[in-house]
């Protein structure tokens, strides 16, 4: 999604519930000891959470971006091409798996103690919804 950087604030403003969510258990350094940033800008686009001292980017989803698929995966190459790795989860596994969730986003950030040059394919966390199909 293409927004001024003036509308993040408003982002944070209006967070889902599974924003909230998976903020409360990143924010004040809780995992490692890495600072999120929610709704932050990252070039035209505001992402949902990112470690930039990881270059690591958490992109949340619901139903909704099913129409949006082709913009998303625009986004998702910028944001490879400028060197960060992105991990998707879908709504319904902040939810139901958030401890799994959490062990990926462990797992990469332990697997990188510097930011890398050469970015990781976007993924999603196996098990969900579709299981790679847009809901």
């Amino acid at each position: 999604m293409r927004l001024r950087h003036g509308s993040a604030r408003g982002l944070r403003e209006r967070s889902t519930d599974a924003e909230r969510l998976l903020w409360s258990r990143l924010r004040n350094r809780q995992l490692l000891g890495c600072k999120f940033r929610r709704q932050q800008p990252i070039g035209p686009y505001v992402v949902d959470l990112v470690c930039l001292e990881h270059r690591l980017v958490i992109k949340l989803d619901g139903g909704q971006h099913a129409e949006r698929q082709s913009q998303d995966e625009v986004r998702t190459a910028f944001l490879q091409k400028e060197g960060n790795r992105v991990l998707g989860f879908w709504n319904n596994q902040i939810f139901g798996e958030l401890d799994s969730v959490l062990d990926v986003i462990y797992s990469t950030l332990a697997g990188s103690a510097y930011p890398s040059p050469n970015p990781l394919p976007f993924t999603w966390l196996p098990g969900g919804r579709g299981q790679g199909e847009r809901a």
